[in-house]
């Protein structure tokens, strides 16, 4: 009965979106204010449907209701609780209702909290987020119902993917869909802003706080599944260039040129036509992202087994939204011309080259991850496209980017001066150079990656600290000190966010330039030396886990005759899944990961291990810790707030002719 009502419910939010869709629409058009208002309950009364809808089939995972053909193909007795939960959207039905779930939470928080917004243009937004969700719900119930019965329920299930059965990814999937839906709301606002015909600063500010919160919760979302990717699958990396995981880096770098657009947008009143473009690409990446997971075209590790059919109604939602908002964009043009003008030199210059480093960086990004397929379709031909093509293709545009960026920091409004600009970034340049250098001296040979990461990464994070310092103007040092504590956080998130980016970037460049490696058949007893440390594999024993069976490693690992940790890297099959997992062991440090991979037994006795230095390892995660954190630091900034500012005009927009 409870899936039952979980079904109807999800029907009846889709007939409430349909609804949503079209009357508040006419109704900002004709300028009937009891149509526009429609569209408040309607949003609330759909978030409240689709979490009782998804409330339902979480139920259902966790009584181990083996009717439902969903909880027979993810879950199993067995399991533990919580990968009986995140077994929820551990799947293509499961996720697409977590997703549907999102895109309703934020369109209701539009109508909660857009009290301040124009009528005509909230009414609008939530329109065109209501038609987004009709959209995805008519996908869900007509092609991918997650409440389907099964005729005869058998006694258990098939269990959840044991890759899927992690910490880590109970939560990246929910974080990252919020960040991916999260980009429908600047969507919203964007289409919303075009049939008005009027983009001002007050809209810019109006689409900062959606498009920094579904910034932030992607940035987290992304940092989490590198960093399963980073112990889980047990090859020693954080980042493979997999379709999937560009899939959710496209629509990042999107966000973070949007984000720094729409500052202009709000301060300048220009780049509007660009801001607006940026809002429709950022969304429509998150589709093309969609469609590359759940399509079965592209083959990953993190992609759920899901046919091309459905693919193709991903991509006819893609198409549909794309087309209409892009056609608008052609349509409205004349209503986004610039009103302020800027020179070369300026922080407006600025901005847009980082918008356009993040942009083109993207769309190479796109060619790489689609080309296999493209070749496979047009030319039958087998191509891979792997890490070589993207490490070479990608880093000139975050090279040139970090460079930038404490320069663009500093520049005014307008117009600048590259002489003043260069002075007041001379400590810095000087300060990121002689560590360079002193670094490239004390490594004793290798690979020149780490020193230019140190450069770049100081250069970054000083530059952003120099930001801060500048803002408080002259005078007395107490009296800067005390002007410091006294600026908006919003400076202090922008510096936060830009110092997160330079730490990532020096820990990248440290791991990849200096991390090492030794790969041997390890025998019980025997001890081996690795970049000073000593380890021993004292035990390989046969371990039972809840739904799963290990064989657990335990290397003891020593430098100069004390401790350092005792290590227990795993292989685990899964009986109900039929599949094997590699767990590696590492142990945790400041400056450096001890990590740990056991293979197969060997003929001649003794186990395949693999060693890994790591160094600045947990410096990647802290950076990503950083950026999103200094987003939040923004995000509490009220001005930034969602509608922060009074009306520009009340009543009833008049479209720009």
């Amino acid at each position: 009965m409870i899936v039952e009502l979980g079904h109807y419910a999800l029907i009846l939010a889709f007939a409430l979106s349909l609804i949503q869709s079209v009357v508040p629409l006419v109704g900002a058009h004709k300028g009937w204010g009891d149509w526009m208002a429609v569209a408040n309950p309607l949003a609330s009364a759909q978030f409240a449907l689709i979490a009782l809808s998804f409330a339902a089939l979480t139920w259902a995972f966790v009584t181990s209701d083996f009717s439902v053909a969903l909880v027979v193909d993810n879950s199993h007795t067995a399991k533990p609780m919580i990968y009986k939960i995140s077994g929820v959207w551990g799947n293509h039905e499961g996720s697409l209702l977590l997703w549907v779930l999102i895109l309703v939470l934020f369109g209701a928080c539009a109508a909660w909290f857009g009290g301040n917004l124009p009528a005509t243009l909230q009414a609008r937004v939530l329109a065109v987020q209501g038609s987004i969700g009709a959209a995805f719900m008519a996908f869900t119930i007509f092609t991918s119902n997650p409440f389907t019965r099964m005729t005869f329920p058998p006694f258990d299930g098939s269990d959840l993917n044991p890759l899927l059965q992690d910490p880590g990814l109970a939560f990246h999937p929910p974080f990252l869909y919020l960040g991916y839906v999260g980009l429908s709301m600047a969507f919203s606002f964007a289409v919303a802003a075009l049939i008005e015909g009027r983009v001002d600063a007050a809209w810019g500010r109006w689409v900062r706080p959606w498009t920094l919160a579904a910034w932030v919760f992607l940035t987290i979302g992304i940092a989490l599944g590198s960093w399963w990717a980073y112990y889980e699958l047990g090859w020693g990396g954080f980042w493979f260039w997999d379709p999937v995981e560009n899939a959710s880096f496209m629509p990042w770098l999107f966000a973070t040129a949007l984000l720094h657009s729409a500052i202009v947008v709000e301060k300048r009143e220009t780049l509007k036509a660009w801001t607006i473009l940026l809002a429709i690409l950022g969304f429509g990446f998150s589709l093309l992202g969609t469609f590359i997971v759940r399509s079965g075209l592209l083959t990953s590790v993190h992609a759920f087994a899901s046919d091309p059919e459905r693919g193709v109604w991903i991509l006819i939602i893609f198409a549909f939204f794309m087309g209409v908002a892009l056609t608008l964009f052609a349509w409205r043009s004349s209503a986004m011309e610039s009103k302020g003008v800027f020179a070369t030199v300026s922080r407006e210059s600025a901005v847009l080259l980082n918008n356009v480093l993040l942009a083109v960086s993207s769309f190479v990004i796109f060619v790489g991850t689609m080309w296999p397929l493209v070749a496979e379709m047009f030319f039958d031909r087998v191509l891979s496209v792997g890490p070589p093509f993207f490490n070479a293709a990608f880093t000139p545009f975050m090279v040139a980017l970090a460079i930038v960026l404490p320069v663009g920091a500093v520049l005014p409004w307008k117009r600048g001066n590259v002489l003043k600009a260069a002075r007041s970034m001379w400590g810095v340049a000087v300060l990121a150079v002689v560590m360079g250098a002193l670094v490239w001296v004390m490594q004793t040979g290798g690979s020149i990656m780490a020193p230019i990461g140190v450069v770049l990464g100081v250069w970054v994070v000083v530059g952003a600290l120099n930001d801060l310092w500048q803002r408080t103007g002259r005078g007395v040092f107490t009296g800067r000190i005390r002007r410091i504590t006294r600026l908006p956080r919003a400076d202090w998130g922008k510096a936060t966010s830009h110092a997160g980016l330079g730490v990532t970037i020096f820990a990248i460049a440290a791991m990849l330039g200096w991390e090492t490696e030794d790969i041997r058949v390890a025998h019980i007893g025997q001890s081996f030396v690795h970049e000073g440390y000593t380890l021993t594999l004292t035990d390989v024993r046969r371990v039972e886990g809840p739904n799963y069976i290990s064989t657990m490693g335990f290397v003891d690992v020593t430098r100069d005759g004390r401790m350092v940790a005792e290590l227990t890297p795993e292989k685990r099959v899964y009986p109900a899944a039929g599949m094997p997992t590699t767990e590696a062991a590492i142990d945790y440090g400041f400056f450096r990961d001890v990590y740990l991979a056991l293979g197969d037994p060997q003929e001649g006795g003794g186990w395949a291990l693999r060693t890994y230095i790591k160094p600045f390892a947990n410096w990647l995660w802290a950076g990503c810790i950083l950026m999103a954190l200094g987003g939040l630091i923004s995000l509490s900034d009220r001005r930034f707030r969602v509608a922060a500012g009074a009306r520009s005009t009340p009543g009833i927009a008049t479209p720009a002719e």
